[in-house]
């Protein structure tokens, strides 16, 4: 994805700067958690008025001097909250955060546990909040708990339904209905343009799963050969994703394609296909959201055609945003990140670029 700011102002500065710094420092900083060069997390759009610290009356908190809470909200069996959680600490520490001013707190999926976290972190401390949202809904008690207390929360990887300036600072986070776009450009690349396509869906109640759903149905409804034959949830899950695909290919045998809200559950199909007797990358092509190590491997060993990337590495640009936050800069509500793509013509190649 290469689309240009649309804003232009002092939040397209602040953010130009950003993106400058987060840049040239991931150009210098090559071996993060991924296990190979880092991927870049540059902002590659802003969208609608800022949000200034003088504006809206909160004090002024440099990131090296602060205590800063980040709320996880999955289980880091999951390759990128593993590595979104990596990226967060390794800045912290790159930025010389002392340990025991970070403080790291995981929902486990939960959301009530999710609130009483945020909660916990600002009973503990916390001047500065990155927080994962588990879901679009339900933050509001925790949002408000910061608001009152006057500490600025960045949200990233999901957006929450909440008022951007008021109820939080902003977002930081891909283009999901890009990247549902994208992942039917390479089904239709895959497949030839004709199949039966079936869909393993993200959870409900966030806008990830109804993004990549949006943008892939869209971009889809241009290759009349290709239609979807069923759809159902599998929580991004791997366990989950096998399960339905064994139910799946039960009830359609006539399968030839899958398309993953993400790797997890795109790998659990592969799985699940396999048990039956298919031959997935060959008679069931397979298209998945992420970009994970394991789903990039299964590209090159020629048993997944195509992994559009959904980047963690949020580290950089949520660290910079609450700094320039600090240093009295407008601030856009949404900073849309750059992502790759891995296919059978560059997966092996950029292995190691994958988490």
């Amino acid at each position: 994805m290469s689309s240009l700011p649309v804003r232009v102002g002092a939040a397209l500065v602040a953010t130009t700067a950003l993106l400058t710094a987060c840049t040239s420092r991931e150009a210098t900083n090559t071996t993060q958690s991924s296990g190979g060069p880092a991927a870049s997390a540059a902002a590659s759009q802003v969208a609608g008025p800022g949000c200034a610290r003088e504006a809206i009356g909160y004090p002024k908190v440099d990131v090296k001097d602060a205590v800063i809470g980040f709320s996880q909200s999955e289980k880091e069996a999951n390759p990128f909250r593993t590595a979104e959680t990596r990226s967060i600490r390794d800045e912290a520490a790159r930025l010389g955060v002392p340990e025991d001013k970070l403080l790291v707190t995981n929902a486990q999926s939960d959301l009530n546990k999710q609130i009483s976290d945020i909660k916990s972190l600002l009973d503990r401390g916390a001047q500065l909040l990155v927080v994962a949202p588990l879901n679009s809904d339900g933050l509001q008690p925790a949002l408000d708990a910061a608001k009152a207390k006057k500490v600025p929360v960045v949200t990233i990887d999901r957006k929450v339904t909440s008022k951007a300036c008021e109820d939080y600072l902003t977002f930081i986070g891909s283009d999901f209905v890009e990247q549902g776009r994208r992942a039917a450009q390479a089904m239709v690349a895959a497949t030839g343009g004709t199949g039966k396509v079936a869909v393993l869906l993200g959870s409900s109640g966030n806008n990830v799963t109804t993004d990549r759903a949006k943008g892939f149905k869209d971009e889809l409804a241009k290759t009349p050969g290709l239609s979807i034959v069923a759809e159902q949830t599998a929580e991004f899950d791997r366990s989950k994703g096998q399960a339905v695909m064994e139910q799946l290919v039960q009830s359609n045998p006539d399968i030839t394609a899958v398309y993953a809200h993400n790797d997890e559950m795109g790998i659990g199909a592969v799985t699940a296909l396999k048990a039956a007797g298919r031959t997935p990358g060959q008679d069931v092509k397979v298209v998945s959201i992420d970009g994970t190590r394991n789903a990039v491997q299964l590209i090159a060993d020629g048993s997944y055609d195509a992994v559009v990337e959904s980047n963690p590495r949020f580290g950089p640009l949520a660290f910079q945003t609450l700094q320039d936050f600090a240093d009295g800069k407008e601030i856009p509500p949404t900073v849309i990140i750059s992502d790759d793509q891995y296919d059978r013509s560059n997966a092996a190649q950029k292995l190691g670029n994958a988490y």
